[in-house]
């Protein structure tokens, strides 16, 4: 399975160090639990080694960041867990989603993953394993991929209007050829293909060996808010079975439109 590379924090050059100190806890949301160095957060962001370091500085100072005792390497701080147990009680919608996705578990037979869109990112937040099914793992709670590359995130992507794509395609397409090596004209290929089906599937794209498809789903004001994707074995995810499991799959986008239906903060 490939590491999820950061995703860079764009132009950060004019901005001030509230921006700048967001930029670097996504990029450090990214990097996981492996951490990433400091050099390579000033390469992503933009900004010069000793802005970062101060940066950095000022963050572990209030907890939210901390470096790794082991290697130079900085990670999410507690007081992110502490403030994140806060805000889940408002924001999280995996209770609400849950239901769908259980049932298209148990219905398929499939790992299926929950994401949702995070500015230029789809951000994984909850799965459910099938019965009797060894979990392909694609990818972990919290972990985040630019927009297009996943297919959660193609299917988010294809779901935008187009002056939306474009924008969002020339902030991460260079990410995604140069970190994941995926050409900028496939991208757009399954993009089409996409649009085409009303639903995204990628193969061997993330791990070898894994075929995922999926389908996003809207927040109650109509915007495209996350996805809902079904990952399996290569050997399992053939065209036809594909066409099966896709009904399983509308439902669940549908059922999980429904439940966000009720909550205006969706979205945010």
């Amino acid at each position: 399975m490939k590491t999820d590379p950061p995703v860079p924090a764009g132009d950060l050059t004019h901005e001030g160090p509230l921006p700048r100190g967001v930029a670097l806890l996504r990029l450090l949301a990214t990097a996981g639990r492996k951490g990433a160095a400091l050099t390579m957060l000033a390469e992503r962001t933009g900004l010069p080694n000793s802005t970062v370091h101060r940066l950095l500085a000022q963050l572990v100072r209030q907890r939210l960041a901390m470096q790794l005792d082991d290697r130079r390497a900085y990670v999410i701080g507690p007081l992110a867990y502490e403030l994140g147990l806060v805000a889940a009680q408002q924001f999280d919608v995996r209770e609400l989603c849950r239901p769908a996705m259980e049932r298209l578990a148990a219905g398929s037979a499939e790992t299926v993953y929950l994401v949702q869109r995070s500015g230029l990112e789809a951000v994984c937040i909850d799965f459910q394993q099938g019965p009797g099914t060894l979990r392909v793992s694609t990818l972990q709670t919290g972990s985040r991929r630019p927009l297009g590359l996943g297919a959660g995130g193609l299917a988010i992507l294809a779901a935008m209007n187009p002056e939306e794509i474009e924008d969002v395609l020339a902030a991460v397409m260079g990410t995604i050829e140069k970190e994941w090596r995926f050409p900028q004209a496939d991208l757009r290929s399954s993009l089409q293909e996409a649009q085409a089906q009303g639903y995204a599937v990628i193969r061997n794209r993330i791990t070898p060996g894994v075929t995922a498809f999926g389908k996003s789903f809207k927040n109650s004001l109509g915007q495209v808010f996350g996805a809902v994707t079904i990952a399996g074995l290569n050997s399992r995810m053939t065209p036809a079975r594909i066409a099966l499991l896709r009904h399983g799959l509308d439902d669940a986008a549908a059922s999980i439109e429904k439940a966000l239906r009720s909550h205006h903060w969706a979205r945010y």
